[in-house]
């Protein structure tokens, strides 16, 4: 186990490594001048280049990337072009908002897909199996923003039960944050209950056609007993995967609903950085964006490992 999950991290720093070569040159070929747009049109070339000082943006390519790369080692991110404060400030605030948003959002999406994805798979051929298969590939298929709108008609404008968007902060209280954040933790949860409910009906159906279910059967347990004491703790490998999966996309992926939502979070961050030419503030939170996708699926793999000890034997 220790073998595989240091093959692991390794692999984990080599991709942290090329992700952030590949984000840092990428925003360097943008199109535009952060010093120019700061200053507007009107801006003399001179004052043009004393801001570009000021800023950094004078010094090569290389320079400039070795410096950011040890900057967030050490925990500085750099100082926001657009609003002169360090961006590792503006970073853990708003993934106060982001983070409890997609550990929401995956909850919901669990609590509903495993037992939807189980009840199915019992009934496989029936006509509830026929309205859940159904039911999920409509959830795939409706764009969250959409379901988002609504849900704000609905529970927002009509029944008021729910504000419309904004975020009161947690000083004024868990149950207030939690009450803001319920309507798009839904409308995120949505799509991805419907992804791991068909998940996890096709991985219960696989596993209920194994050798060990059909001898567990042949010593007199009936189909649903089988299921519930051997086939889903079985069928769960590959959902293991999925959730892990969905928790990095909720995080890294939730610019959308923020926006509809008028959240704090750290996607609507990347969007008005990207707006205002905000360059460092947008290399330093997608690299972190990148950095979670990849610890979690770290995580993920190691969990695999240890549910299926096949994966750790040497190949």
């Amino acid at each position: 186990m220790f073998r595989y999950a240091l093959t692991r991290f390794v692999s984990l720093a080599l991709s942290l490594v090329v992700a952030s070569l590949l984000i840092f040159f990428m925003l360097e070929i943008v199109p535009g001048d952060p010093a120019a747009y700061m200053l507007g049109l009107n801006a003399s070339p001179e004052t043009v280049a004393a801001l570009r000082t000021e800023l950094g943006l004078d010094a090569g390519p290389v320079v400039r990337y070795l410096g950011w790369v040890s900057g967030m080692l050490t925990g500085d991110f750099g100082t926001s072009y657009t609003y002169r404060t360090p961006v590792a400030e503006m970073i853990l605030d708003r993934i106060q908002v982001s983070l409890p948003l997609a550990l929401l959002a995956l909850a919901l999406s669990t609590l509903i897909a495993l037992p939807v994805g189980i009840w199915a798979a019992s009934r496989r051929g029936s006509l509830a199996d026929a309205g859940v298969m159904g039911a999920t590939q409509l959830g795939v298929a409706v764009p969250n923003f959409w379901f988002a709108m609504l849900l704000v008609l609905v529970f927002a404008v009509q029944l008021r039960w729910f504000s419309a968007g904004g975020f009161p902060g947690w000083d004024a209280g868990l149950l207030a944050g939690l009450k803001a954040l319920t309507l798009p933790a839904i409308a995120l949860a949505l799509p991805q209950a419907s992804i791991l409910a068909r998940v996890m009906r096709s991985a219960l159906l696989d596993t209920l056609g194994e050798d060990f279910i059909r001898t567990a059967r042949a010593k007199g347990l009936t189909r649903g007993q089988a299921l519930r004491r051997h086939a889903v703790r079985n069928a769960l490998i590959p959902v293991l995967t999925i959730i892990g999966l969905q928790f990095s996309f909720l995080l890294a992926g939730a610019i959308i609903i923020e926006n509809v939502f008028f959240l704090p979070g750290l996607g609507r961050l990347v969007f008005q950085a990207i707006s205002q030419r905000d360059l460092v503030v947008v290399e330093s939170v997608v690299m972190l964006l990148v950095f979670a996708v990849i610890l979690v699926t770290f995580l993920v793999d190691l969990a695999y490992a240890a549910v299926d000890p096949r994966l750790r034997r040497p190949h």
